[in-house]
């Protein structure tokens, strides 16, 4: 039976954000949380000369989201993911942008449901750890609710596949940039609710617009699961009250100057191995969102992270910008 817990919360993967770093600093956060990495090409794993696989054992629970079309490919690297440790294997059948459909995959996959199902196939056949698909409501003018739910009958029959993330609002393959298809056409969270309905013994999650955890909760009303995406980068903070609105843990919520030490550690060994500050704080500036001196703290990490020598002496100075300012019972 699927663990329909696991898919409970969780962070979208968003290319170019969510990396190590990213993944890292948000654990700090939350604990329960489910983490996805950016999405990474079969192309890159296989024949790429950098380890694509690379994550911190402080991650867990954390999942590689997958790019890719060809099934003996996607199996090759969900091997190699479940060999590194990874907790759940994602494809995705969602990404836009021209770039993925060029290389045959992301939300063009809607429209090759048999293909998308004997990937699911594939890497189920030689793993053992989840295997789930992150997609859309539909693609250009293939948006009816049939379409839907004949794709999801198709990849979870003859996939196998038992949990999936639907972001809701359909794909524009043409004429819309992947930043417009974050934003039109309009959501349509009814259609997902609807799916759960139709496909009772299905993991079904939703992503796409969520912005707050009263949010969250109601969609969890209808639904197993809730992935957010860039509220919870561009607002970490929101993270600190998953564990005990969301999962029901007594543990008080991290104070975010406490969250910003705990850093400190993981960014020296970084930094010995060469990788800028601003690699790792560019994910931190909206810590303190709605905290008087949040601005501060972001302009001095803006501007001195990338700095030659730069270290946790950066940010023990924007600290101080806006430390004094939390509320105590933050």
């Amino acid at each position: 039976m699927p663990n329909f817990s696991s898919q409970r919360f969780s962070i979208a993967p968003m290319l170019d954000w969510t990396d190590r770093h990213c993944r890292y600093f948000h654990r700090q956060l939350t604990g329960d949380t489910l983490l996805y990495t950016e999405m990474v090409t079969t192309g890159a794993i296989i024949h790429g000369k950098g380890d694509y696989l690379a994550y911190c054992e402080a991650e867990h629970p954390v999942a590689l989201q997958l790019g890719g079309s060809d099934p003996a490919a996607l199996a090759q690297c969900a091997k190699l993911a479940e060999q590194r440790g990874y907790d759940e294997v994602n494809l995705n059948v969602g990404c836009p942008s021209d770039r993925v459909q060029n290389g045959r995959f992301g939300a063009c996959l809607m429209a090759e449901a048999n293909l998308v199902a004997d990937a699911v196939k594939a890497m189920r056949d030689v793993v053992s750890i989840p295997v789930t698909v992150k997609t859309r409501i539909g693609i250009d003018a293939l948006d009816s609710y049939e379409f839907l739910t004949d794709f999801i009958g198709t990849v979870a029959g003859r996939g196998e596949c038992e949990t999936f993330i639907i972001h809701a609002r359909k794909a524009w393959l043409s004429g819309l940039s992947p930043k417009e298809n974050r934003e039109i056409p309009p959501l349509d969270y009814p259609r997902v609710y609807q799916l759960k309905r139709d496909f009772p013994h299905l993991i079904i999650a939703l992503n796409g617009g969520v912005k707050t955890l009263e949010e969250a909760l109601t969609h969890l009303q209808y639904l197993d699961g809730v992935m957010m995406g860039r509220e919870a980068y561009q607002n970490p903070g929101i993270l600190a009250q998953v564990d005990q609105a969301l999962f029901g843990r007594q543990r008080p919520a991290a104070n975010p100057v406490d969250v910003v030490r705990a850093m400190y550690p993981y960014i020296e060994a970084e930094l010995a191995k060469g990788t800028y500050l601003g690699h790792v704080t560019r994910h931190m500036l909206g810590l303190f969102q709605g905290i008087p001196g949040a601005r501060q703290w972001r302009r001095h990490l803006s501007e001195n992270a990338h700095k030659p020598g730069a270290d946790v002496r950066v940010l023990e100075a924007a600290l101080a910008l806006v430390a004094d300012k939390i509320p105590q019972e933050a």
